[in-house]
């Protein structure tokens, strides 16, 4: 099978009615993070607003924020960031009338037209997944040419000798651009890169070594001593992995740390907020994201990422995979708000082998 981006089809606004709509009422915000009442809460579809009898649209959008309106151009801004005196949209509808328009299908519906009553619509562990592997091989090829492909990890995909070695393989053949995960990833791969062990369990074996229980911290306590990841891999005491090929290729990765971490490693971001809007920073180039065994660190890039992404003037669509053994966890963000999620309820750790042999062959 082979790949094709789906055509967007921006909304027809003179056969919507809406050539001569009013143009969408602004107001100032009181103070720093207080929004007008009525604020227009802007959603993960392409949102489009009349300014000056213009209807634009909103290129980086996310959920749960409000829209900034200035010089004829809309900014996304997560309520704590606006500021006093910022131009707020306000409305509460949709469909233009009020000068905001929220197009839900523009690059088209799957489906359709079938019967009413049918068996296994969910996504579940019983779910055939042959075409969404295939599709996803297809998709992240041309992605690796053409855009721009985010992983989201949570620490289980270090915790196996074969899905280590066959992610750290996907770095090195240009498949990842970027890296989201929080400190318990970073600290067992390179504990695995540096000991052997994930959590004090040799990664392929699973057996616990004597005083492992001390490897993730020793780990730590090493890359903080030199002072960063960085030179922790150019001092050659860790030899493979994930963070040891991000390094040597130059991929960044957002560390963003919880309250129950170890240590945490130098480059976790202990301030949340500052963590969000490094996450936010990568997600913005993002053209497909695919998250694996996290549900926090999925939920939050959920959250902040948007259906469309605008590249070179073009609207496109962006592809977002939620990877979880748990159905709790893979549904948990299609209720919070982000539709156009695909879910696969598997093991990431066979998940991240099969990509790679997909991808790169058994080579």
């Amino acid at each position: 099978m082979s790949f094709t981006l789906p055509v967007y089809q921006p909304p027809d606004f003179a056969v919507l009615g809406l050539g001569d709509a009013p143009d969408v009422k602004l107001l100032p915000a009181e103070r720093d993070g207080v929004v007008p009442e009525q604020y227009h809460a802007t959603t993960m579809f392409p949102e489009y607003f009349r300014l000056n009898g213009r209807w634009v649209l909103a290129e980086e959008s996310r959920m749960d924020c409000v829209a900034v309106c200035r010089d004829g151009a809309v900014s996304i801004v997560e309520f704590r960031n606006v500021k006093k005196g910022d131009p707020v949209a306000v409305g509460r509808t949709e469909d233009g009338g009020e000068g905001i328009y929220v197009h839900t299908g523009g690059f088209g519906e799957e489906g359709g037209g079938g019967e009413t009553f049918s068996f296994r619509q969910g996504r579940s562990r019983e779910t055939a997944y042959s075409m969404d592997y295939d599709s996803i091989y297809e998709l992240l090829k041309h992605e690796r040419d053409h855009g721009n492909i985010i992983w989201v990890m949570g620490p289980a995909c270090a915790f196996d000798a074969d899905a280590r070695s066959a992610f750290a393989a996907l770095v090195r053949e240009g498949f990842v651009d970027g890296i989201l995960a929080g400190n318990a990833l970073a600290t067992h791969d390179l504990e695995a890169g540096y000991r052997g062990t994930a959590l004090g369990q040799d990664v392929y074996t699973q057996r616990s070594v004597p005083n492992g229980h001390y490897n993730h911290i020793d780990t730590i306590n090493e890359v903080r001593r030199l002072g960063s990841i960085q030179a922790f891999v150019d001092s050659g005491e860790v030899r493979d992995g994930i963070l040891y090929e991000c390094v040597k290729k130059s991929v960044p990765f957002v560390l963003v740390g919880s309250v129950r971490d170890d240590g945490p490693l130098p480059e976790v971001y202990g301030n949340v907020y500052e963590g969000q809007n490094a996450m936010r920073d990568m997600v913005r180039k993002a053209t497909t994201i695919i998250c694996m065994a996290s549900t926090l660190h999925t939920v939050a890039t959920g959250n902040m990422t948007p259906c469309y992404r605008v590249v070179n003037g073009s609207v496109r669509p962006l592809y977002f995979y939620s990877v979880d053994i748990s159905e709790f966890a893979v549904n948990k963000l299609r209720d919070r708000g982000s539709l156009s999620v695909k879910t696969i309820v598997t093991n990431v750790q066979d998940f991240i082998v099969n990509v790679r042999k997909g991808v790169c062959g058994d080579a």
